[in-house]
């Protein structure tokens, strides 16, 4: 049976989001490059890199699957965290999520996520913003959650919807979908226009 959309991410919180949603889609990842040109704003940034991931899907079905694949819209969506017009990445090892996590504390940072729905000749491309709020945190609680949780899979080193979210964050100002990763009612109306 034909599903409703192909979800170009391997992301388990996106998955989670569109099954809340009680979505019908299939997920086909390609890897792709998340490097970005000079000069994009911060917004422009993870919906540059979320259409790389959706055109390599779009390749990747033209090539690979039938013919009535090609009609199915794709999602992509990419997220990037941003602290005093910095953005910080996924942590490259536990010393580096240290470092994130302690320039976090008691800061107000910005979570974005950009999203781009491609079907054929349509494309639909935006992004969402949120502002975070932690409080200060101690170097105890930084290095139980990291230990614990393992976050290197995540930008800012951290997932709103773990430990470190529920007692750390002072306040969030905007969608806290967005903070894990899609900005889900959002992209429920997008998709009602293909």
């Amino acid at each position: 049976m034909m599903k409703d959309f192909i979800l170009a991410s391997q992301s388990p919180r996106r998955k989670l989001l569109l099954e809340w949603a009680e979505m019908d889609f299939e997920i086909i990842v390609k890897q792709t490059d998340e490097s970005y040109p000079e000069g994009l704003t911060m917004e422009e940034i993870p919906i540059h890199i979320a259409k790389q991931k959706a055109l390599a899907v779009k390749d990747y079905i033209q090539t690979a699957f039938h013919k009535e694949y090609i009609h199915i819209p794709i999602l992509a969506a990419d997220t990037v965290v941003v602290l005093n017009g910095k953005i910080i990445g996924k942590p490259v090892d536990r010393k580096n999520a240290i470092e994130i996590l302690t320039s976090l504390s008691g800061q107000t940072h910005y979570v974005i996520t950009g999203v781009v729905i491609l079907q054929e000749a349509i494309e639909v491309a935006f992004s969402d913003i949120t502002e975070v709020t932690f409080y200060p945190l101690t170097i105890e609680q930084i290095e139980y959650y990291i230990d614990k949780y393992q976050p290197f899979d995540k930008a800012g080193a951290y997932a709103i919807q773990e430990w470190i979210g529920v007692v750390g964050i002072k306040s969030v100002k905007g969608d806290f979908y967005n903070v894990m990763g899609l900005p889900i009612s959002r992209v429920i109306q997008a998709l009602k226009r293909f």
